[in-house]
């Protein structure tokens, strides 16, 4: 374990060391070896520390799902698991599904079916859905939204959404 500083607390007193060690994460096919203390959550280390912006903060206490991204296949949210928890893990983002130029099944349907407005959750969204999809267990509308049901969009496009995964669903 290594030390850092913190910044001096409030009362003006010494900063207080912060013990930090390596977590190596493979995220998105690249392995990456972060110095992390060990609270850090999943989702802090994507964003801060691999910076990859992909997956939001949204709630921060898993309610929402905007955080949700693929460990080992499965989908999780980052926000409530901690890095250190998947040391040799592979974990896919958003960033690691599809291209600009060639985009995943999951997001080329999400355009043609206008399943997003602001985007926020569209990250959440998507790794969600390719999550329930490496699951095989959604196969009608309503599995599909009991098994997307943690997933919000403030928005309300959830009828595009919807549109989008079962396309996706239908054709495997």
């Amino acid at each position: 374990m290594s030390q850092t500083l913190t910044s001096a607390p409030a009362s003006g007193g010494l900063p207080t060391p912060v013990s930090t060690g390596p977590v190596r994460l493979h995220i998105n096919g690249e392995t990456q070896t972060l110095q992390l203390a060990p609270w850090t959550s999943l989702l802090d280390a994507l964003r801060e520390y691999a910076h990859l912006t992909g997956t939001k903060k949204g709630c921060d206490h898993g309610q929402c799902g905007a955080c949700t991204v693929l460990v080992n296949g499965r989908r999780i949210n980052s926000c409530l698991t901690l890095a250190v928890m998947h040391d040799d893990d592979d974990i896919t983002t958003i960033e690691g599904l599809g291209t600009p130029e060639n985009l995943s099944p999951l997001q080329q349907a999400f355009v043609d079916h206008d399943a997003f407005q602001c985007g926020y959750c569209t990250p959440g969204q998507i790794c969600s859905a390719q999550g329930l999809l490496n699951e095989g267990r959604a196969h009608s509308e309503a599995e599909i939204k009991e098994l997307m049901s943690g997933n919000l969009c403030r928005c309300g496009a959830y009828v595009g959404i919807l549109d989008a995964v079962k396309e996706v669903v239908d054709k495997q």
